[in-house]
């Protein structure tokens, strides 16, 4: 029987602040692993420090909260371990871009199937609403003594940069559109990016509901002959110009929808194979800790001595 969204919810409280973009992230999330049928316990939500960084108490699956920075690498060690395991990385702007960067950088160089949702809302919220990596610069918003004096990072060139084979950005109040892309990031064979553009009532008074909503628009939409699908090496030469062009587009006007998919390049899991034939079949997380039929550690007898009883 397939499954509903409201299977994949938690009796947690859901502590963010009303109006808060990570709502529709959180529902669009859970719709999109409902319509997916992916089973909780083949499905981890990774998380590092932050607003966002809640996320894995409010989904019902295998969840992961880590370190400030550190949920990229901790997905992939998981993800390594047991391909057949579903990964996906939800945590903010300020996590994977600003201590986090080099792993955000270095999954792109692995093209391992990992889905990368980035909650992207230009301040730090959890820590009262400093400038985070993807605030541009010269803005004052609420909490900033003086503007942002640092110019930001653009996630969607960034990640084209690194190599991500799957790039887009959503909004978090267009729960529909946000749950397909969610959708398609997981289907794709490679390393997806999902930037999702979200409000922050409380302390980003200047990129609020209204001034996203006059500047939004799709790519589908504004240009029907929108193609982001790269399949051969002409293609990347010949729609690469367009691709940044979009992806650098912002001020009055602020793209929306898929910018780039790359299906030439081979995922790490399938370099793997290659090297270790056999490693899709019987991967490290499904192999035995044991040597001729008797575990290399039984903790219960190596440890008996630190176990307490709760």
């Amino acid at each position: 029987m397939a499954r509903n969204w409201s299977d994949y919810r938690t009796s947690a409280w859901v502590q963010w602040c009303p109006g808060c973009g990570n709502y529709g992230i959180l529902t669009s999330l859970q719709r999109a692993l409902a319509e997916l049928d992916l089973p909780p316990e083949k499905t981890t939500v990774v998380s590092g420090i932050g607003c966002s960084s809640r996320i894995p108490y409010y989904v019902k699956t295998s969840n992961v909260h880590t370190l400030h920075g550190r949920p990229i690498p901790v997905a992939q060690g998981i993800k390594i371990a047991n391909p057949d395991q579903t990964v996906i990385v939800s945590s903010g702007d300020g996590d994977l871009l600003g201590i986090g960067a080099g792993h955000f950088v270095a999954l792109g160089r692995r093209n391992i199937q990992i889905t990368v949702i980035l909650h992207d809302n230009a301040v730090y919220g959890l820590t009262k609403g400093q400038a985070s990596p993807t605030l541009h610069l010269w803005v004052k918003t609420k909490a900033l003594d003086t503007p942002n004096i640092q110019s930001n990072i653009n996630p969607l060139l960034l990640a084209f940069a690194s190599g991500y084979t799957f790039i887009a950005r959503a909004y978090a109040y267009h729960i529909d559109q946000l749950k397909e892309m969610i959708k398609k990031g997981i289907r794709h064979k490679g390393t997806s990016l999902i930037d999702v553009l979200q409000p922050c009532p409380t302390y980003n008074n200047i990129m609020t509901k209204d001034w996203y909503e006059k500047r939004i628009y799709y790519l589908e939409k504004d240009d029907p002959s929108w193609d982001p699908t790269i399949s051969s090496p002409e293609d990347f030469t010949k729609k690469s110009p367009k691709i940044l062009e979009k992806m650098n587009e912002w001020e009055d006007r602020i793209p929306l929808g898929i910018f780039y998919i790359n299906n030439t390049i081979e995922s790490l899991e399938t370099r793997i194979e290659k090297i270790l034939p056999g490693y899709r079949i019987n991967p490290p997380g499904k192999r035995p800790i044991e040597i001729n039929g008797k575990p290399l550690v039984h903790p219960f007898t190596e440890f008996k001595d630190r176990i307490v009883e709760t």
